[in-house]
C-alpha cells in the first residue's frame, strides 16, 4: 500500500499553480525531500514539458521509488538517493530545483549545506522554489504556526520553523536573488530565488 500524506493532496494544488508560472521556462528539475512522490507524480503530469528528478534519503526511498513505478507520468525520473549534507549531490545540473516542507525538519547544520547544494546544482538562471512554513523577523505568521514549531521542538529539538532572514541570506551566499515571495493556504509561503546568467 501506498504513503499517502494528507498535507501533500490539500497543497498540491495551489503549488502546482506557483510553479506553472516560476518553472514555465525551465527544463530540468530536481527535487529534494520527496517524501511520499506524490508531489512528484502530480507535479510531473501536469508539468510535461519538465524532466522531474524526484530525491530522498536512501532510507525513504523505497516507497517513493513504488509511487514513482506505479503512478510515474513520461518525464519523471527514477527516484535517486541524496543527502542535502553529502558532497556533490548526485545527478547532473539543473535549471530548477524544488522543495517542499524539508527545511523545517532538517537540522540547523544542515541548512547551510542545503544552500550548498542547491549553489553547486543550479545552472545560470536557474529557479528555487521553496515551499513551507516560515518565520519573518523572528515572528510566526500564525497562532497555528507557533504551535506546530512547539510540536517540531518537541519532537526533535533540531527542527524548528526558520526565519526568513536566515534562508535568505544562505541562498545569497550561493548567488541567489529573492524573485518572489507567494501566500500559500494554511498559512505557508513559497519562496522563490533566481539566479542571474554570469555576464
Amino acid at each position: 500500500m501506498l504513503l499517502t500524506a494528507p498535507a501533500c493532496e490539500r497543497n498540491k494544488g495551489p503549488i502546482l499553480e506557483v510553479l506553472r508560472r516560476e518553472f514555465g521556462a525551465q527544463h530540468a528539475v530536481l527535487e529534494i525531500g520527496s517524501g511520499t512522490g506524490q508531489h512528484a507524480v502530480h507535479f510531473a503530469a501536469h508539468l510535461p514539458h519538465l524532466t522531474w528528478q524526484p530525491s530522498d534519503v536512501a532510507a525513504l526511498l523505497p516507497p517513493l521509488a513504488e509511487r514513482v513505478r506505479l503512478e510515474g507520468p513520461p518525464g519523471l525520473q527514477t527516484p535517486i538517493a541524496l543527502d542535502v549534507c553529502e558532497h556533490p549531490w548526485p545527478g547532473a545540473a539543473v535549471d530548477a530545483i524544488f522543495s517542499a516542507n524539508t527545511l523545517h525538519i532538517m537540522g540547523p547544520e544542515a541548512l547551510p549545506e542545503f544552500f550548498r547544494g542547491v549553489g553547486a546544482a543550479l545552472m545560470p538562471e536557474g529557479v528555487l522554489c521553496v515551499y513551507g512554513p516560515f518565520n519573518y523577523q523572528g515572528r510566526y505568521t500564525s497562532e497555528s504556526n507557533a504551535q506546530f514549531d512547539l510540536w517540531l521542538k518537541a519532537r526533535d529539538p533540531g527542527s524548528a520553523i526558520r526565519d526568513f532572514e536566515t534562508v535568505d541570506a544562505l541562498a545569497q551566499q550561493q548567488g541567489l536573488t529573492l524573485s518572489a515571495d507567494h501566500a500559500m493556504p494554511a498559512n505557508n509561503r513559497t519562496l522563490v530565488w533566481r539566479r542571474r546568467a554570469r555576464g
